[in-house]
């Protein structure tokens, strides 16, 4: 049985989302900026020591395969930090959005309780005329 969203909605603890949502939004910049940074420069380690005692072209064969999948790892890993700061960005908006409808909200809910309370005091002033009306 699907539980219904305004149970799901009203479990979420909004006040931690909405305070965790700018660390989430600045740490998906600083990952991107380090990713960024990484793959400008271009540097690769080179850890072929063990490599090395195998002949000439068997090696120079491993080692393009394994350039080319380090390219194709560090170009995955680019595009996966790039969604990953689209996410933190849209995050940020949709807490940044839910927070100005709860606020709305609130107000409404105020504005509908004078508004209550203002009817109720209404009707009260006129019970008495239209008792005397009804007479």
């Amino acid at each position: 049985m699907p539980m219904p969203w305004k149970t799901i909605l009203s479990n979420v603890p909004w006040s931690d989302v909405i305070g965790k949502a700018p660390i989430i939004a600045d740490g998906a910049r600083k990952l991107w900026k380090n990713i960024g940074r990484k793959a400008d420069d271009g540097s690769a380690t080179d850890s072929s020591g063990d490599l090395m005692a195998a002949d000439d072209a068997d090696f120079s064969g491993r080692l393009a395969a394994l350039e080319a999948a380090q390219r194709e790892l560090r170009s995955q890993l680019l595009a996966s930090g790039e969604l990953i700061q689209a996410l933190g960005e849209q995050n940020a908006q949709l807490v940044a959005q839910l927070d100005a409808q709860r606020r709305l909200v609130r107000r409404q809910s105020w504005a509908l309780a004078a508004t209550a309370v203002a009817a109720g005091l209404a009707l009260i002033a006129w019970l008495p005329r239209l008792s005397e009306f009804l007479a």
